[in-house]
């Protein structure tokens, strides 16, 4: 690092907010960082550790565990994850030496969706589970579920801009089809942006689901599920809304975006059928949307043994953790998953 990059500061944290509204960051945003970094200030000074510098990762991983006396896990996690971004922030301009949440952060995302209690399926049952699928619309939404990971709001929040497929034909039928900015020159790809959220206007359409991700994340299109999406489009009925979203209901809702419960209820209808759902069954027993994230988060992560590509994938990480992974790292995901992505036809 050159000494013009280097700083010093007496106020870290300061330094931090600060340049998170040169970044326009907005201020709730930055209000919500400073009550948390000035807790975690706090912290240490009660431990008798002078301040986030000279803090190690036993201090981070204290603090960490006495969030969790007081707070929700998902709530604890939001909280390391605002220090793990103040600490790889300040360490790349050059004002700290290392990042001592990193470890902290990455210990505590081994144990997204490992719950032993769940049902398990083999690749092997869910693609005879996908063969039974026949509707254009319903086999590339369960497909899309099961080899993205993405949440179901999520894949309802696509919209004809955030799909880029290598396909003429397709290209050809829907001229906003991949249109982000972020998607030239990477076809076969899934936008999935952040910055969605219920109740708010996006692309023109006020939305019913929240896009729960911390950046935005490019998703690779793997060949089977290319065509399924070529085959549902060959069928899409015009959309109601401008914004164009992917998936259109083509039953009484005809042309209405897609919504989660619609899906959920889809998917409740096939699962029923293969014996995977029962009224008052729970999470343990019944096939669902979420399921299928708990699906793509076990099978890929065992064949890749990449937990990092996996947290991508998923939408568990944000760009200052990528950061630490490799500097072509959308390269590597897409190649890292169409190497390890299972088959389901």
């Amino acid at each position: 690092m050159s000494a013009e990059e280097a700083v010093d500061v007496e106020d870290p944290v300061g330094y931090f907010l600060e340049d998170m509204g040169y970044h326009g960051k907005h201020e709730r945003t930055r209000a919500a960082y400073e009550r948390v970094l000035r807790e975690f200030e706090a912290f240490l000074d009660s431990r008798g550790v002078a301040g986030p510098r000279a803090a190690d990762r036993r201090a981070c991983l204290a603090w960490v565990a006495s969030l969790r006396e007081e707070y929700a896990e998902s709530t604890v996690a939001t909280y390391a994850s605002y220090c793990n971004r103040f600490y790889s922030y300040m360490t790349q301009v050059g004002a700290f030496d290392a990042n001592p949440m990193t470890l902290v952060v990455e210990e505590m995302d081994e144990t997204i969706d490992a719950d032993p209690t769940r049902r398990e399926v083999t690749v092997a049952r869910m693609r005879e589970f996908v063969a039974g699928i026949r509707h254009p619309l319903d086999r590339a939404v369960v497909l899309g579920l099961l080899k993205t990971g993405l949440r179901v709001g999520e894949l309802c929040n696509l919209d004809l801009r955030d799909v880029a497929l290598a396909h003429a034909g397709a290209r050809e039928a829907y001229p906003d089809l991949g249109t982000r900015g972020r998607l030239d020159g990477r076809p076969d790809t899934l936008f999935v942006d952040p910055d969605v959220s219920a109740g708010e206007a996006a692309n023109g359409e006020v939305r019913s689901a929240s896009n729960k991700r911390k950046r935005v994340t490019l998703v690779p299109v793997d060949d089977e599920l290319r065509r399924a999406l070529v085959r549902w489009l060959a069928i899409r009925p015009d959309a109601r809304s401008e914004a164009e979203p992917l998936f259109c209901s083509t039953s009484g809702a005809w042309g209405a975006r897609l919504t989660p419960e619609m899906v959920r209820k889809t998917v409740e209808t096939y699962a029923r059928d293969a014996g995977w759902y029962r009224t008052g069954g729970g999470a343990a027993e019944n096939v669902t949307p979420h399921y299928f994230r708990h699906f793509f988060t076990t099978h890929l992560r065992d064949r890749t043994g990449d937990r990092g590509v996996v947290k991508y994938l998923r939408g568990d990480v944000a760009d200052d953790v990528i950061d630490t992974y490799t500097h072509n790292w959308g390269d590597r995901v897409r190649d890292v998953y169409l190497a390890n992505v299972y088959d389901l036809v």
